[in-house]
Parts: C-alpha cells; sequence; structure tokens
C-alpha cells in the first residue's frame, strides 16, 4: 500500500529580521553571519501569533493543494518543541481552527528532526489500514525560547511552518519510501532549554539567568548534525539500492550552510541537487523540511517519478531520513 503526499503547504510569519537589524540588537555583522551561516534574514512571528497559528495556515495550503477536505482528515500531527502550551495539544488547537472534526490529534516533539518524526508515525498508522488520510505540520516560534542578547544562537533562528497531506488511497506510483530514525539522549545537554519545564520551573532566578531559552555547543552540534546526517543518508541510499547521483533533490534541515555543504560532500550529491534556503529563514527547527518541500514543490523544483531525500539533526539528540520517489499519478 503505497502512501503518497497530495499536498504541501508553508507559512512564514510578515515580520522580517535581517543580519543588519541584529547589528542593532548584538555585537555582530552581517558578513560575520553570513559567512559561519549562510543566513541573511529570518521570519519573526508577531506578539500575537502562537505556533498553532503558524501551523493553521500551513495546514490550509496543504489541504487546499491537496484536494481534500478538513473533514477527510484522521490524522493530525503537529512536530514542535514550541508548543502554544503544555497542554493542550498544538495539534488540537490547529483541528478546531480548520474544522477537522473526524481527525485524532497529537504532538510530537523530537525538535528538529520532528517533522520527518510525524511523517514516519504518520506512514505506519496509514499503512495499518485503520486511518486513510493525515496532516503531517511542522511549526516553530523559535523566537519565543532565544536569548536576544546571545549572538551564538540568536542569529539562528527564525519561525514558520511546514505542512504536507498524505493518504492511503491516492493511488498512483511512488510514495514514501525507507525510513532511518536514531537518538542519543546522552548529549542532549549539548542543544537544550535547561528551564522552563518540571525539572526546574520558571522562578526569578531562571529568568534572570534566561536559561529557558536555548544554550548550545555550536562546535559540538556541528559536528555531530554532520556525522549523523551523512550515516543516515548513506544508510538509506544502501537500503533503496540508489546511488547518489540518482536522488533529484536532497531536502535537508536548515541549520548551517556550512553543514549542509559539508553532508553533500560526504555523500556525494551533486550541488545544484541539495535545496537551500537557510539564507531566507533561519533555522526553523521542526517547520524547515516542510517549508523547503512547500517551496520546492511550488517552484517547479519536483516533478512526478523524482526521487527524493528528506535528512534531519536537532536537540535530543535526535536524526533521521526518509526516501520518497515524487508520486506519479495513474493515466
Amino acid at each position: 500500500m503505497p502512501i503518497h503526499i497530495l499536498g504541501t503547504g508553508s507559512y512564514a510569519p510578515e515580520k522580517v529580521l535581517t543580519n543588519h537589524d541584529l547589528e542593532k540588537m548584538v555585537e555582530t555583522n552581517d558578513e560575520w553571519i553570513t559567512t559561519r551561516t549562510g543566513i541573511r534574514q529570518r521570519h519573526i512571528a508577531a506578539d500575537h501569533e502562537a505556533t498553532s497559528d503558524l501551523a493553521t495556515h500551513a495546514a490550509r495550503m496543504a489541504l487546499e493543494a491537496s484536494g481534500l477536505a478538513a473533514d477527510d482528515l484522521d490524522l493530525i500531527f503537529v512536530a514542535t518543541c514550541t508548543p502554544d502550551m503544555a497542554f493542550p495539544s498544538t495539534a488540537t488547537l490547529v483541528q478546531e481552527n480548520i474544522g477537522a472534526q473526524n481527525a485524532i490529534a497529537m504532538d510530537l516533539s523530537a525538535a528538529c528532526t520532528g517533522f520527518v518524526y510525524g511523517l514516519e508515525v504518520a506512514r505506519n498508522m496509514l499503512e495499518c489500514g485503520r486511518y486513510k488520510t493525515a496532516l503531517v505540520i511542522g511549526a516553530e516560534k523559535m523566537s519565543s525560547i532565544v536569548n536576544w542578547e546571545d549572538r551564538g544562537t540568536c542569529i539562528l533562528f527564525g519561525d514558520g511552518a511546514g505542512a504536507v497531506v498524505m493518504s492511503s488511497e491516492a493511488g498512483g506510483q511512488g510514495g514514501i519510501g525507507p525510513c532511518n530514525l536514531g537518538s542519543n539522549g546522552a548529549l542532549g545537554e549539548l542543544l537544550m532549554v535547561p528551564a522552563g519545564g518540571s525539572r526546574r520551573p520558571v522562578d526569578a532566578q531562571v529568568l534572570i539567568e534566561r536559561s529557558n531559552t536555548i544554550c548550545m555547543a555550536g562546535q559540538e552540534v556541528f559536528k555531530h548534525a554532520v556525522t549523523n546526517m551523512t550515516q543516515t543518508a548513506k544508510h538509506l541510499l544502501a537500503e533503496a539500492g540508489w546511488d547518489p547521483s540518482e536522488l533529484n533533490l536532497v531536502i535537508p534541515h536548515q541549520a548551517n550552510k556550512r553543514i549542509l555543504e559539508a553532508i553533500r560532500i560526504r555523500v556525494g550529491v551533486p550541488k545544484n541537487n541539495v535545496y537551500v534556503n537557510v539564507d531566507k529563514y533561519g533555522n526553523t527547527s521542526a517547520a524547515s523540511i516542510g517549508i523547503a518541500l512547500d517551496e520546492a514543490v511550488r517552484s517547479g523544483r519536483l516533478h512526478p517519478g523524482d526521487k527524493v531525500m528528506l535528512l534531519a539533526f536537532g536537540a535530543g539528540f535526535t536524526w533521521g531520513g526518509m526516501l520518497l520517489e515524487w508520486r506519479t499519478p495513474e493515466s
């Protein structure tokens, strides 16, 4: 039973924060940021916008592209590390917003790898035959957990959402193929938000320390990201029996342009076959692959029968990848 992606959608908030804007906020400059990360700007949600609002915009676009109605959805998964609140889940808020009264809804937390985790969970639930359609969304308001006085992290992150509608009844050729997921909790302290949860609830000292914001050991994260995404890519290619040259498009998590280039070289993918939009959005965590996938579809970068690889790495540590052949509809 092939599982197909029927439609994609994405959303980025209206406000754009450029590197030049950041020069007025912290001790940094455009040339330093661009050289080391490839990021030139990022989108920042308005004060009244929450993660569920970003997710809802992307969900509606994906539904429209799929040709399905909200009532047709059986499953809604939102991958996020910046939920609106501890509970109810962001997915249930999206369910209400789009009127998907027949769907079950829940959140997944795997940081930047969350979207790939969500696709695999949805795929397996669709394959069991009990459910027919799923909406998977990666959505983040990273600006809500950024320390805007920490130049090592505040330059990296942005807000946004990406979504796909999946179906087990679409027909046609292709579909979602092998997936490889991994995690290593022993390295969690290298990228974390130390406070704000049950281990250390927010109090006056937490606010003074800003320990309810992102803390990252950048160089260590860089090394582990390159190693694990490279290994994942090679594992998937071997499992599918594909040569790197056969990949029409690789859509990696958009964290840092140097990470993407290091992986590309190690895997042996032609440069023009790696999708890069980190310059426009920064690191949107679980949203980044969904946003890039939607851009690729809408810009004509993906065609029926194309071989595609998704790759991600995030806090936890978590990592994962997935292969798919872009759907060729039945004639």
